[in-house]
């Protein structure tokens, strides 16, 4: 045997909250006024949310706005007063208190930001990283591929049936890829274990829940070919019945959940979180970018798994450093320095190049919402602008 693990939360998790509350304070300040500036960070705890951090907006929002901005999240996370749990057993949402802290950017960090030349600088320094593989019609590997698959599966069908499941749900998958050698060469070869832990209310038994969560499982739309019953560790709530739920008994932060938001642990990843930034914060633009090309390597087959770093300087637009790895899967007559080459001679990647190219600073229910994106992951989902492949022909013609 030769293991991978990967673990993906539900927005329900507080984690997943404070990213969700964070990121729709994104949208709503971004759609008032484009150009403004955010790091509104998000704590929640018991009954409380803090939000701190800087906002320089003309969008005008007051503390009973922010107030509005936490109670729709958590009812569309599906904390929305489930009389199936009592007030002990789950937040709810009119038993919220918001404190706001929040101050104007740094003039200092502005000036470097917003320049005069029309170029945006980077809004902070840092290193980023994008990955993409083969092993998915994704080009995500397979262990966060399957538990997100699992998650969704078991969250929507909480969302659906509040009278038996909650919304605060942990799904993990670990793929057996027999050999090292397979690992590195994208081959999967069946699902070995998979965890589903996720609240019940307290009339259901341990064994009714663990029998629904099967039937989940079994009907989530896992690969024949990776996943059998028979020949699966299957763990439902393995510590018995799992009732009290939500930031009532667990706190969440923003920014902590960085591996379920990009590759489950497969490629490194950047020092800072997405949610809560704007599109100045190269932690989330410069990951959007690198993911871009990343995938764009692998799906133009000059490589089976690639990760691209890039990194940037405060207040400098271009990036301080570009490097591909494709972890010798790279096709014959190619190179990791002709990759990176090619990379630095083709595409800008500055701020606001990245910004232009996903419209970043026009978030819409038509395009794509950071609250959305912070519920559902970073990467890997078909329909987010940077996910797009609209330049695999440039690509393709490396391998002429």
């Amino acid at each position: 045997m030769y293991l991978f693990t990967s673990e993906v939360v539900s927005p329900g998790h507080p984690d997943k909250c404070a990213d969700i509350i964070a990121d729709s304070i994104v949208d709503k300040l971004i759609i008032g006024d484009s150009s403004s500036r955010v790091a509104s960070e998000v704590f929640v705890a018991g009954k409380h949310v803090v939000i701190g951090g800087e906002v320089t907006s003309s969008t005008n929002l007051t503390s009973e706005d922010y107030e509005k901005i936490v109670h729709n999240a958590l009812v569309e996370i599906g904390y929305n007063g489930n009389p199936y749990f009592t007030k002990e057993e789950c937040l709810y949402p009119e038993d919220v208190e918001v404190q706001v802290l929040l101050n104007s950017q740094s003039p200092d960090i502005n000036q470097g930001v917003d320049r005069e030349d029309g170029e945006i600088g980077a809004g902070d320094q840092g290193i980023m990283f994008g990955y993409a593989d083969s092993e998915t019609k994704e080009y995500m590997p397979s262990a966060i591929t399957y538990a997100r698959v699992l998650m969704q599966k078991v969250y929507e069908y909480a969302k659906s049936n509040p009278s038996k499941l909650g919304v605060d749900i942990k799904t993990q998958v670990t793929i057996d890829y027999e050999t090292k050698d397979n690992f590195e060469s994208c081959n999967p070869k069946k699902i070995h274990t998979i965890v589903v832990s996720a609240p019940c209310v307290s009339s259901m038994s341990i064994d009714e829940v663990r029998e629904l969560i099967q039937t989940l499982i079994d009907d989530a739309g896992l690969p024949k070919e990776l996943y059998s019953k028979d020949d699966c560790i299957i763990h439902i709530n393995p510590t018995g019945k799992y009732v009290s739920h939500s930031s009532l008994h667990d706190s969440g932060l923003t920014g902590r959940k960085l591996i379920v938001d990009s590759f489950g642990g497969y490629a490194p990843i950047g020092g800072g979180a997405q949610s809560s930034k704007d599109y100045t914060k190269v932690d989330r633009s410069g990951l959007y970018a690198a993911r871009y090309i990343a995938k764009h390597i692998v799906a133009a087959k000059l490589a089976k798994k690639c990760v691209v770093q890039l990194s940037y300087a405060i207040g400098v637009a271009k990036p301080t450093s570009i490097a591909v790895d494709t972890y010798g899967t790279v096709v014959e007559g190619l190179d990791d320095n002709k990759l990176s080459q090619f990379i630095m001679d083709n595409f800008p990647l500055t701020p606001n190049w990245i910004t232009k190219k996903f419209k970043l600073d026009k978030p819409s229910k038509d395009t794509f919402l950071y609250a959305d994106v912070a519920a559902r992951g970073q990467v890997g989902q078909s329909d987010y602008p940077w996910e797009k492949l609209d330049n695999l022909d440039m690509f393709k013609k490396l391998n002429g």
